[in-house]
């Protein structure tokens, strides 16, 4: 497994935008540091891996042309299950919303989204924050 997962976000977006590595390698890295370890640390809610591979690639095809969003854009992130975010499940920690998936993401997540960064999953909490 590549430690790609360990490098904190400044470190890997810069070596994203020298052309160093790209958001492929890195989302792939993280998911195999999920798999790895989460099954015993029990950190994430849901992880969106087909859809963090799928817009991996996108970025990587947008650094490689040019287009790059800034330092966010390519950066896997995972997020508190606090915050909506549109057509994934989001509990809030609680068996009460276990079936809430919003229509629209939080202000926090959209703008995350508009950045460039890569919603890799939801993370578990204590129930309402």
């Amino acid at each position: 497994m590549s430690q790609l997962w360990a490098m904190n976000i400044s470190e890997a977006s810069s070596l994203i935008h020298a052309h160093e590595i790209s958001p492929i390698e890195l989302v792939e890295s993280h998911l195999e540091r999920i798999e790895t370890t989460d099954g015993r640390l029990n950190s994430f809610i849901t992880v969106l891996a087909d859809e963090a591979t799928e817009l991996a690639k996108e970025a990587t095809q947008d650094v490689s042309s040019g287009r790059e969003l800034g330092p966010l854009h390519g950066i896997p992130i995972g997020l508190k299950d606090l915050y909506d975010t549109a057509g994934t499940t989001t509990t809030i920690g609680s068996q009460i919303y276990r079936d809430r998936i919003p229509s629209s993401d939080a202000t926090v997540v959209a703008k995350l989204r508009k950045d460039g960064a890569i919603i890799i999953g939801k993370l578990q909490m204590h129930e309402f924050a």
